[in-house]
């Protein structure tokens, strides 16, 4: 194999917690590098910052691997990169889950290269570890439909398999569509289905709280515009 490394490097959830949540392990791995493939430049550009490791930002190159970005691109960004190692970062959490940072771990084993998965913050692990739910039968179904329609048939389907296959579901959606989402979920379930809301991980307003349906319908609770991973489970 390769002894050339891509590494993936964990980012901040929440903002103002490069302290708390990230290790030194990482600050060191990023403080060797000068290359890195990014889904947000300026975000990965700030969290570097950030960690005040002495490194001129300036220095440094940031290309772009988000969504758009197909494998024969991250695959002539290893070419330019020459025989340095490479640094991958997530826009948010650990690249690779729920994240296009899988391209290029793909594209590295493809090429014989050494994949580095590193340690840090991820908001779907961390929901599931708070949630109380079963951690050895699990499944993370992204981002619910926007039709209305459509999402309750994926809650009712998700909602089944909690039961049949006594299976954590967990899912999300964009923040300004939360309220809605949690909304339409104490009216869509069971009463006695269990809902472990996890708002703000690692931030200074974290909340994850489990409790069947019934019980959530007499809570308030505010999710709008707050980034947050539910969970289902019976």
């Amino acid at each position: 194999m390769n002894q050339r490394k891509i590494y993936l490097i964990p980012m901040v959830i929440a903002e103002d917690t490069e302290e708390a949540v990230i290790s030194e392990e990482v600050k060191r791995t990023i403080k060797s590098l000068d290359y890195f493939l990014v889904e947000n430049v300026r975000t990965a550009r700030r969290f570097i910052s950030k960690l005040r490791l002495g490194l001129t930002i300036e220095e440094l190159t940031f290309e772009v691997l988000d969504r758009k970005t197909k494998p024969e691109q991250v695959a002539e960004y290893f070419v330019q990169a020459g025989d340095k190692n490479i640094g991958i970062l997530s826009e948010s959490g650990c690249p690779g889950i729920a994240d296009p940072g899988a391209v290029a771990a793909a594209v590295a084993h493809k090429q014989g290269l050494r994949v580095v998965p590193l340690s840090g913050p991820s908001s779907i692990f961390m929901a599931l570890m708070g949630s109380g739910f079963n951690g050895q039968s699990f499944v993370f179904h992204g981002y619910v439909p926007i039709d209305k329609r459509e999402r309750e048939t994926k809650i009712k389907s998700m909602e089944e398999a909690a039961v049949r296959l006594r299976q954590t579901q967990i899912f999300m959606d964009t923040p300004y569509r939360n309220q809605k989402l949690f909304d339409h979920l104490l009216s869509a379930c069971h009463p006695n289905t269990l809902l472990s809301v996890a708002k703000g991980i690692t931030g200074s307003e974290e909340m994850i709280a489990t409790k069947p349906i019934f019980e959530w319908k007499k809570e308030k609770i505010n999710l709008h515009k707050t980034p947050t991973i539910f969970s289902l489970y019976a």
